[in-house]
């Protein structure tokens, strides 16, 4: 008799991703440096480590269940880190009882680490960088190919339907990309959940009898998260009916879709763009179509210093009027200390 069709269909998408993982890391060391010895010549390279972030609730707990079990009969080393972010008290306990949970699933090495939450952006914003950070400077520590995330398609519509309320573009629309990258790392982190609703990993932490700690925060009215997960999707289903879920996470897909080709033209024009000494034209950023020009000037603004997480839509499109509705106003404040002016028929973003 087989596995719970729930455990099944978690470790399905695990494996697939640990494919995909373990084709990148042979692709890679397939490619030597000048000068190095070719993949026949070289000694065997040692074993992949993948890590699983795991906060002990039931998305992330039924992934690194699956890894553990997957992991193993692909010749992969599985391990687990951890997160405290010091929110609530006795949290410090409840990581190390979460690293327990994982060393006894097998996974090795596990960790838990504890980060200082700062106040950029919001509550949610700055755990969520500080979250970031921690299991970047793991990865790196660790040597770890990439590390899974137990993103569902119930946080996927969650993410959309954020953005949307915010008014943000194309990209933001897109949600979270199954795969995407860290510092030094473009595919480091992989979401295989994406594609299977919450409940299939509550359901397969049950059949296993796997302990599940449910944060509260996840049903605190103060995060906007939660409200939308507990009263705005709600609302919308009872109004539209079933389906507004996969409905959300088909649209991230086709968003994604779009988002990539026009950030692929944008990266092609931004060189047209440019004077002889790198200074955007403004004549020429007019003459591109505005869902190209305002990629351009994100970038730019970005690469001037500009927090990507702290630049919205409405920044941009300020930024915008000084090419395409210029009468003489004075420089845009952006985020990070930046500036953006329009200097003799240049578009100057630097700092401040």
């Amino acid at each position: 008799m087989g596995p719970h069709p729930a455990v099944a269909a978690i470790r399905l998408a695990v494996r697939r991703v640990l494919h995909d993982i373990l084709n990148d890391h042979h692709a890679s060391a397939d490619r030597p440096a000048s000068g190095e010895q070719s993949p026949h010549e070289r000694p065997p390279s040692p074993l992949v480590l993948v890590l699983v972030a795991c906060s002990g609730g039931a998305d992330s707990m039924a992934l690194a269940s699956a890894l553990a079990f997957e992991a193993p009969k692909l010749g992969i080393r599985a391990g687990g880190v951890t997160v405290d972010h010091g929110l609530q008290p006795g949290s410090d306990l409840r990581a190390e009882e979460v690293a327990l949970r994982l060393r006894e699933l097998g996974l090795d090495p596990v960790e838990s680490t504890a980060v200082t939450v700062g106040r950029d952006g919001g509550p949610e914003a700055a755990a969520r960088d500080a979250r970031y950070a921690a299991l970047d400077a793991a990865a790196e520590r660790h040597g770890a190919a990439a590390v899974l995330l137990g993103h569902t398609r119930d946080d996927q519509a969650e993410t959309v339907l954020l953005g949307l309320a915010r008014g943000s573009g194309t990209r933001s629309l897109s949600g979270m990309a199954a795969v995407s990258g860290g510092p030094g790392a473009a595919r480091r982190y992989r979401r295989p959940f994406l594609e299977l609703d919450r409940q299939i990993a509550r359901k397969a932490c049950m059949v296993q009898s796997l302990p599940v700690w449910d944060d509260p925060h996840n049903t605190d009215p103060a995060y906007t998260r939660s409200r939308l997960r507990h009263e705005g999707l709600p609302a919308l289903e009872k109004a539209l009916g079933k389906g507004v879920v996969e409905a959300l996470a088909r649209t991230a897909q086709l968003s994604r879709d779009d988002a990539d080709a026009l950030d692929a033209w944008a990266r092609q024009a931004e060189a047209s763009v440019r004077d002889a000494v790198g200074l955007l034209e403004c004549a020429k950023l007019y003459a591109l179509p505005p869902a190209v020009r305002r990629r351009i000037l994100r970038q730019a603004a970005i690469e001037a210093g500009a927090p990507a997480g702290s630049l919205f839509a409405r920044h941009i499109e300020e930024v915008d009027r000084l090419i395409t509705g210029w009468r003489g106003q004075g420089a845009i404040n952006l985020p990070g200390k930046v500036v953006a002016q329009r200097q003799g028929g240049r578009l100057v973003i630097r700092q401040g």
